[in-house]
């Protein structure tokens, strides 16, 4: 194949974006979460090959976006590019929208090879919230617009003539918004976000002319910090039936002051080979393991305790089964996740227990959790080659369910709860291919999820104290059984890939 020809068939197969975060940059980290939060595509950042497909990976090569995952997987690269990529996002039922620009160049060489990749993101998470003492001719800007930039960048190298390619890569993000962190803080009036996200990654890389054999090492931070304002109004204790002039309440406002931190290490063996017995068939297996300290988890109105740290233990399990016939590729993933989560408060002071029952001493676990998760994920994707046009599509369903073991040290009670919840991600996308550059449209809805809250027996206050999830981990403990008013999420992007002849 010449090295036009080449060029083109490398950038046709790229379909929309992958959430760089929780998918490409980070597939090494498994995500923890307790309630179905609907989060809009906020680290759609990297070109993707698969997305289109639903995202499927274990039996199917993304020469794309794997070297973002495992920088040594930059070496299936057949070409240099660079990609543009506009994308939009809106979650429903007022939970916010966002605007991406990223940019990413990848680099083929004889030896080497790379990539880099900035982006810039305007987040609108304006609550519409009502506020009945405060009238404003408009918002603070701040309060419906935020701004978020992104960089990240990758290199690998060939070991001489043998199979073998190592690398090393990088990720570094600073934030002013997370999707919908304005929702965990109910009743709140105003809410700065600060912080950022970190990630390392190594990574050893082996393809031969049957398999493929990967081994990745990841290190991710989260490090963001959430100042709240609420206003407190307190009404005075009187006789409403016999008073006879007006009564004003008692309002004042006070400020809150959250930390949310995670600390996660992650590991990855994947391996993928052809059967020889049956030609166009392929099958992959893929390994994962976590281990995350949650130093600190900021101070949900979702849960009953306030501050809680932890930790996280997460495997997850894959198998994948594809088949390629002529133009057309068909792929199955299914995945297990196994994950175990104690989270706990810690005294702040000596407390001395009831009827000679001993002391908690200062620093000591007031209240524990214990979760215990088995999650499940299904992905099915299709491929079809139509001379200059490719189409994709596929959809993925997601299986979320766990039990909560909440042991109060104070008072010895001891509380269970089980929860579990689906949500659906179909994908489609299709690529054309000009003279000089590809453009490719995407599209792809979440369903399932939407602003959690907690059963406090109806009302107004149930509602209002809903809750979503920042993109990272979410492992508060839900005071009660969960509520949810759902909402979709819808994707849109267009791409424009250019190659570097």
């Amino acid at each position: 194949m010449n090295p036009t020809l080449r060029n083109r068939a490398v950038l046709v197969g790229t379909a929309i974006l992958t959430m760089a975060l929780p998918r490409a940059l980070s597939s090494q980290l498994i995500q923890v979460r307790t309630v179905p939060v609907a989060t809009g595509d906020q680290f759609l950042l990297v070109p993707s090959s698969n997305l289109g497909m639903a995202g499927v990976r274990f039996a199917v090569a993304d020469s794309l976006a794997d070297g973002w995952s495992n920088p040594a997987k930059g070496a299936m690269l057949g070409a240099s590019g660079v990609y543009s990529s506009p994308a939009t996002y809106a979650i429903g039922r007022g939970g916010g929208h966002g605007v991406t620009l990223p940019f990413s160049a990848l680099v083929a060489g004889q030896r080497w090879f790379g990539g880099g990749m900035v982006a810039i993101q305007d987040v609108d998470n304006e609550l519409g919230r009502v506020d009945l003492w405060r009238v404003s001719d408009a918002p603070r800007l701040s309060d419906v617009s935020s701004r978020n930039l992104y960089a990240a960048g990758f290199v690998g190298r060939r070991l001489g003539e043998s199979p073998w390619s190592v690398g090393i890569g990088a990720t570094a993000s600073d934030l002013q918004a997370m999707d919908g962190v304005d929702l965990l803080y109910g009743g709140a009036l105003h809410l700065d976000q600060s912080g950022s996200v970190r990630d390392v990654r190594m990574g050893l890389y082996r393809e031969d002319g049957l398999g493929r054999l990967s081994l990745t090492v990841a290190r991710n931070m989260v490090d963001m910090e959430h100042i709240v304002t609420y206003m407190d109004v307190v009404w005075p204790d009187v006789d409403w039936d016999t008073i006879d002039h007006h009564i004003e309440p008692a309002v004042s406002w006070r400020r809150e002051i959250n930390l949310d931190r995670t600390n996660a290490w992650g590991a990855q063996l994947e391996w993928d080979r052809a059967l020889e017995a049956a030609p166009g068939w392929r099958y992959g297996v893929s390994l994962t393991a976590n281990r995350k300290s949650h130093p600190k988890i900021p101070n949900y109105n979702i849960q009953n305790i306030p501050r809680d740290p932890g930790n996280s233990t997460a495997f997850e399990l894959g198998v994948g089964l594809a088949r390629t016939r002529g133009a057309s590729t068909f792929a199955v993933d299914v995945a297990l996740q196994p994950i175990w989560s104690d989270t706990w408060q810690e005294a702040e002071e000596d407390i001395v227990l009831g009827e000679g029952k001993g002391v908690i001493a200062k620093g000591g676990r007031t209240i524990e959790n214990e979760f215990a998760f088995l999650n499940a994920q299904l992905r099915v994707g299709f491929s079809h080659q139509f001379d200059e046009v490719r189409v994709q599509g596929g959809i993925e369903g997601r299986s979320y369910s766990y039990s909560l073991e909440q042991v109060n040290n104070i008072e010895s009670t001891t509380r269970n709860q089980e929860e579990s919840w689906m949500e659906w991600t179909p994908a489609a996308s299709a690529v054309v291919a000009f003279d000089g550059f590809d453009l490719q449209y995407g599209l792809r809805f979440t369903t399932g999820t939407g602003h959690p809250g907690t059963d406090r027996g109806g009302g107004f206050f149930g509602a209002v104290e809903a809750v979503n999830s920042p993109g990272n981990d979410f492992v508060t403990a839900p005071e009660g059984p969960l509520t949810l008013q759902g909402a979709t999420v819808v994707t849109q992007q267009i791409w424009i890939g250019v190659p570097i002849h």
